[in-house]
């Protein structure tokens, strides 16, 4: 095994027999992705892709607590309050970032264990080989402090089955293993306490032979028996029909979901809604992507993103105060607004080099 060295060592960069090892590497803050993270891991992928040395890739996180619970929301606070740009920097290399691991030329296996959230799902669920375990949370919580969700993430949800990826991409519910796998957001169930030897055998064969020894079938979820009333009630067109629907379905879990949903952000609700549904049209991950880059700097200046952050994670009240504070009140301009072009120098362009 080798080591690289890193300046602060939020990501530690090994090699496994012939398997080239990123580890997130900040336990305490649940490995939270910050823009050097990103770049450290960027390079290690460009660095292997071509070494014939290394012949698939493996991701993990340190710690028990998950894989990763997102991005440093608590800079971007401070960047929002501030007025400044250091997040939309950050944001154009974590989304290339998720591009170049989905189109990732050697198996990228992904062990999804415990939390993976906002960003952790974008440096997982792109992957070629995505594992999930008994303690797997995965999640878009986004709406929730008062962002979309981003990070190829509306790609992902509009991918799912019937009406489930709006669903999770508007309660920002976290499912389980086997929710995770009729979302198509994993592919395989390992139980955790077999990981440690599951990452030992990739050092010495390939993951597609490896696998079979490891993976099994996952204990039932949840999304699966609920479907009849989630692609109803989510198949109308905006966010209060939908509610308005829920609320009225004679099954209890529909109307805690429409509760849920209305303590979210009401803006961040409907551009939601949009994101996903525009996301479906525009196929490409790339072209998504870069309308996700639109909608992610354009929140950066919308009161609810700091507002959010600060109710749900710096003073930890949980009563934000949303503005405008009912669903009603966010008018079509005001979604529109989040999808405006940024002028040619400023937009992510992504789609040219898809190949």
């Amino acid at each position: 095994m080798s080591d690289e060295a890193d300046e602060d060592n939020t990501v530690l960069v090994t090699t496994e027999g012939r398997t080239g090892r990123i580890t997130l590497n900040r336990p305490r803050a649940l490995n939270s992705l910050t823009r050097p993270m990103v770049l450290r891991m960027t390079a290690a992928l460009s660095a292997w892709e071509n070494d014939p040395e290394i012949t698939q890739v493996l991701i993990t996180g340190s710690g028990e607590r998950g894989l990763c619970a997102g991005g440093d929301i608590r800079a971007i606070h401070a960047d929002a309050r501030a007025g400044g740009t250091a997040s939309a920097d950050f944001w154009r290399d974590e989304y290339r970032l998720n591009a170049r691991i989905a189109r990732y030329p050697k198996p990228y296996v992904a062990l999804m264990d415990g939390i993976v959230m906002g960003g952790g799902v974008g440096v997982s669920a792109h992957g070629s080989v995505r594992i999930v375990t008994e303690r797997s949370r995965v999640a878009m919580p986004e709406t929730g402090i008062g962002f979309v969700p981003d990070v190829g993430g509306t790609h992902l949800l509009a991918r799912a089955p019937g009406e489930l990826g709006t669903h999770l991409a508007l309660t920002g519910s976290a499912v389980g293993a086997a929710d995770a796998l009729l979302c198509g957001l994993a592919d395989h169930f390992v139980p955790a306490v077999r990981l440690a030897d599951l990452a030992a055998a990739l050092a010495a064969e390939p993951v597609a032979d490896v696998l079979p020894r490891y993976a099994g079938p996952a204990p039932e979820g949840d999304l699966a028996r609920q479907r009849e009333w989630i692609d109803h009630c989510y198949a109308a067109g905006t966010v209060e029909a939908i509610v308005d629907r829920l609320s009225r379905h004679g099954d209890p879990a529909a109307k805690e979901t429409a509760e849920t949903i209305l303590s979210k952000s009401p803006t961040a609700l409907k551009v939601t809604l949009a994101a996903v549904r525009r996301a479906r049209a525009l196929g490409l991950l790339e072209r998504v992507l870069e309308q996700e880059f639109r909608v992610s700097c354009a929140a950066l200046s919308s009161p609810d993103l700091v507002e959010g952050i600060r109710a749900q994670v710096i003073d930890k009240d949980r009563t934000p105060h949303w503005s405008p504070a009912d669903l009603a009140l966010v008018r079509d301009e005001d979604v529109e607004r989040y999808f405006a072009p940024l002028g040619a120098d400023r937009e992510l362009r992504l789609a040219a080099d898809a190949r």
